[in-house]
């Protein structure tokens, strides 16, 4: 058994007039859901022996102030693969995850994070995979166990969604139509 724990970036700056999407920054709502999930998955007792990631600036820093909230240093494997990929790519790159890591955290952007869990989460009575169908806001968690031995064995339909944490369900000042 393999578990995979999605975290999308936190809210990005709009107002930041950067010259590339790449480069746009986290806003101020965005630096604090990124760590109030860091302190849930901490709360959680959420383990993780590797940490894949978009290279892209609100990924970065949405990693530094989640492992501040979390409290515990993780050594980042940054892969641009990840930077506004479809579900194959992203699958590309799980199936590439040594297999001597048994819970990753993958951090990424939407629509691809999104669409895995849908794409992992076999369709049914399921309320969480509900939630992320009707969408997988900035910041949020899914955590999936996937029901192989070698990540190269990922694929469609394997997955059980755990859990779904936004930060509004933390905190409501975090919903949306708030800045």
């Amino acid at each position: 058994m393999k578990r995979l724990t999605l975290l999308r970036h936190a809210k990005s700056d709009w107002d930041d007039p950067v010259a590339r999407d790449f480069d746009r920054p986290l806003n101020r709502r965005g630096e604090k859901a990124a760590r109030l999930m860091g302190q849930f998955a901490r709360k959680q007792g959420m383990q993780f022996d590797r940490l894949v990631a978009s290279p892209a600036v609100r990924v970065v820093q949405t990693l530094e102030t989640f492992l501040e909230g979390y409290g515990a240093p993780l050594e980042p494997h940054w892969d641009r693969r990840i930077y506004l990929a479809s579900v194959p790519t992203l699958l590309d790159v799980i199936r590439d995850l040594p297999d001597q890591a048994d819970a990753v955290l993958m951090a990424g952007h939407n629509p691809g994070l999104e669409e895995l869990v849908l794409a992992l989460v076999p369709d049914g009575p399921n309320p969480l995979r509900e939630d992320v169908e009707v969408k997988f806001p900035t910041a949020s968690i899914a955590v999936l166990d996937l029901s192989v031995a070698h990540w190269a064995d990922v694929e469609e339909g394997i997955g059980t969604l755990e859990t779904f944490v936004r930060p509004r369900d933390l905190d409501a000042a975090l919903g949306p139509g708030t800045r």
